[in-house]
C-alpha cells in the first residue's frame, strides 16, 4: 500500500535531508522509523526534493511503501512516535501505487526571512540575521525579474552537472513585517542553492551594490560567478508542496 506523507521538520540540527554515511538527516531519520513501522523490512521514502543542511521544512512531502495493513491515522501517530522531536508528521494518506511525491507536484514554495534589525540570538538558526537596513523597493523591482521561465543556470551551484536549468517561476513576494523580511517565491520546480542564490543577489541590490535590472543581466549571461554569495542557510523555508 502506497501512502503519501505529509511532514515538518527544524533542520538545525541535521546535515540536510538527504542520507550521507555517519551524519544525521532528516531521510535516515524517517526511514528508521517507517522500517520499525513496516515489521524491520528495510523501508525507503521518496520526497517531493531535498532540503540542503540548516534548511527547515513547514510542508515537505514523501511517498512510501508498506507491506503492513495500517490507517492513516494509525500510521501517522506510530511516526510521531518513533520520530525526534523536531521532525513532525502533519499528514498520512494512501495513494494510488503511480502516485510520485516527485513527479506529480505542480508547485512549490519557498520562503526566506532575514532580519533587519538588532541581531536576536534566539533566532539565530531560523531567520538570517542581516541586522542592517535594506532598499526594499529595489529588491521588490529587482525579484519580480525572476518571475517566468527561465534558464537559471547563473544563481545554481553545480550547474556543471545539470544540462537543463530551465524552470519556471510564477509568484514572487517580498513583505516587511517590522524588522523582518520575508521574499517568495513559486515555481515548478527549483534547483541546488537556487533560491538562496537569488536571495543573496537581491540582498545585493537591497544594499545598492547592483541595480534591479541587473537580474535579468545574470539570467542572461548563464555564469554563476556573476550572481555573487550564497544566502545562508537557516532563514530557508519548504513553505508549499501542491500537487
Amino acid at each position: 500500500m502506497r501512502f503519501l506523507i505529509k511532514f515538518s521538520y527544524d533542520g538545525s540540527s541535521y546535515c540536510g535531508f538527504q542520507k550521507q554515511k555517519g551524519k544525521n538527516t532528516i531521510e535516515e531519520n524517517l526511514e528508521n522509523a517507517l522500517t520499525k513501522i513496516n515489521n524491520g523490512i528495510k523501508t525507503t521514502i521518496t520526497a517531493t526534493g531535498r532540503t540542503d543542511k540548516g534548511v527547515h521544512a513547514l510542508a515537505q512531502y514523501g511517498h512510501v511503501d508498506l507491506n503492513v495493513n495500517i490507517t492513516e491515522y494509525k500510521l501517522k501517530r506510530a511516526l510521531n512516535s518513533n520520530l525526534p522531536d523536531d521532525i513532525h508528521v502533519i499528514e498520512t494518506k494512501v495513494v494510488d501505487d503511480n502516485f510520485h511525491a516527485r513527479y506529480n507536484v505542480k508547485s512549490k514554495t519557498y520562503k526566506y526571512v532575514i532580519n533587519l534589525g538588532e541581531y536576536n540570538p534566539i533566532e539565530r538558526n531560523y531567520v538570517f540575521q542581516y541586522n542592517y537596513k535594506l532598499d526594499i523597493d529595489s529588491m521588490k523591482k529587482g525579484i519580480k525579474y525572476f518571475e517566468g521561465e527561465h534558464d537559471y543556470r547563473s544563481f545554481v551551484t553545480d550547474n556543471k552537472e545539470k544540462d537543463n536549468c530551465v524552470r519556471n517561476i510564477t509568484y514572487t513576494d517580498i513583505q516587511q513585517k517590522e524588522d523582518k523580511l520575508i521574499i517568495t517565491f513559486k515555481g515548478n520546480g527549483f534547483l541546488r542553492y537556487q533560491v538562496r542564490n537569488m536571495v543573496g543577489y537581491l540582498i545585493k541590490v537591497g544594499e545598492g551594490k547592483v541595480s534591479p535590472s541587473s537580474v535579468q543581466e545574470v539570467l542572461e549571461s548563464k555564469d554563476r560567478t556573476k550572481s555573487g554569495k550564497t544566502a545562508p542557510a537557516q532563514g530557508l523555508y519548504l513553505y508549499e508542496v501542491k500537487y
